[in-house]
């Protein structure tokens, strides 16, 4: 199992025991060290980031991005080292901010994304992303998907969410 963006750790408890490992990604100093300090013993922590995952090809059963997606530099090519390190018909599991589906709250995130208000907000989120549509054009089929409003705080708008899972589509790319 791999999660990239691992943060501070706080999935780790998550994982059912049978999951038996875990290589854990995480760029930030900080947040590394801490998901390090938290790590049980079968989750490994490694340096790294979502555009240059330091693992082989199809190397991994199964990988997980929770509030990634939103926040990498570049989407296209996270999710193409993703579908590198997964072996065929793997499976991604994901957790993502993405577009509202109608106006006026679509037209509004999309200025704030392009303003870099939000980004800058929110420590680099985009939430103006069609993150399914990154997903499925990256050579994932999703099987399953549920589309969400939170709000995470008072100061925070409710935006859209998506949970869900997808496998490595034969064939592709």
């Amino acid at each position: 199992m791999l999660e990239v963006g691992a943060g501070d750790g706080r999935n780790f408890a998550r994982y059912p025991d049978t999951v038996t490992e875990v290589i854990a990604i995480e760029p930030e100093p900080t947040l590394r060290a801490a998901a390090t300090a938290a790590a049980p013993a079968r989750v490994t922590v490694v340096a790294g980031t979502a555009e240059a995952l330091p693992l082989e090809a199809v190397s991994v059963d199964a990988a997980v991005v929770s509030l990634v997606l939103c926040s990498v530099a570049d989407q296209a090519a996270a999710l193409a080292e993703l579908r590198r390190v997964i072996r065929p018909e793997g499976e991604l599991r994901f957790y993502e901010h993405v577009i509202p589906e109608r106006h006026p709250k679509r037209a509004l995130i999309q200025l704030a994304d392009r303003s870099g208000l939000w980004p800058k907000l929110a420590a680099g989120c985009h939430p103006a992303r069609d993150t399914a549509g990154a997903i499925t054009a990256a050579g994932f089929t999703i099987e399953r998907c549920e589309r969400f409003a939170f709000r995470g705080s008072a100061l925070e708008p409710a935006i859209p969410y998506i949970l869900g899972r997808a496998r490595v589509r034969l064939g592709a790319l």
